[in-house]
């Protein structure tokens, strides 16, 4: 009986720690230095058409605390993970000692100079319609939820359409 305890015991304390350290792991790969970030990106950009979605770009990389932070930030709240999901294909480009991506950087208009991460929206042409600098999302050490959802408000399909502003008639 006591070797059943000790079992249930270990179990218990173990799968926790287990669970915290796949979300580590997890936070230290969102970013593929390896990967062919023009042909992701475009497939992105064909799937956001398809879909009649835009395309969210987190610019930054696996060293980058804050873009871990925003990662988690959206991630772990419901209602923005939802409203992303539903009006937006996410691509996580990397930027990094070891892969720049800077032909698609430059393609964008430098994107990099606001700091990392950089959050880019393209329509499903590929267009660059607005850089964000996160840094306008922040609040103290993490995020501001209203000022998320504002921004992924303010640049959905919907929002940028004319014909959403036209009178009914």
């Amino acid at each position: 009986m006591k070797f059943i305890a000790a079992i249930g015991l270990i179990v218990t304390f173990a799968l926790p720690s287990h669970a915290q350290d796949m979300k580590k792991s997890n936070l230290d790969s969102i970013y593929n230095p390896k990967a062919n970030a023009e042909a992701e990106l475009a497939a992105v950009i064909k799937k956001a058409a398809v879909e009649k979605k835009h395309v969210l770009v987190q610019v930054g990389g696996n060293w980058c605390i804050w873009c871990k932070r925003l990662y988690k930030f959206v991630d772990d709240n419901a209602e923005l993970s939802e409203y992303r999901d539903n009006n937006y294909i996410v691509y996580h480009l990397n930027y990094s000692p070891e892969n720049k991506n800077l032909p698609i950087l430059a393609k964008y208009g430098y994107p990099q100079r606001f700091g990392f991460p950089v959050l880019l929206v393209l329509d499903g042409k590929g267009k660059l319609l607005h850089i964000q600098d996160s840094g306008l999302l922040e609040s103290a050490d993490s995020y501001d939820k209203r000022k998320v959802l504002t921004f992924f408000k303010q640049w959905t399909m919907g929002a940028i359409n004319p014909a959403t502003y036209q009178p009914k008639s």
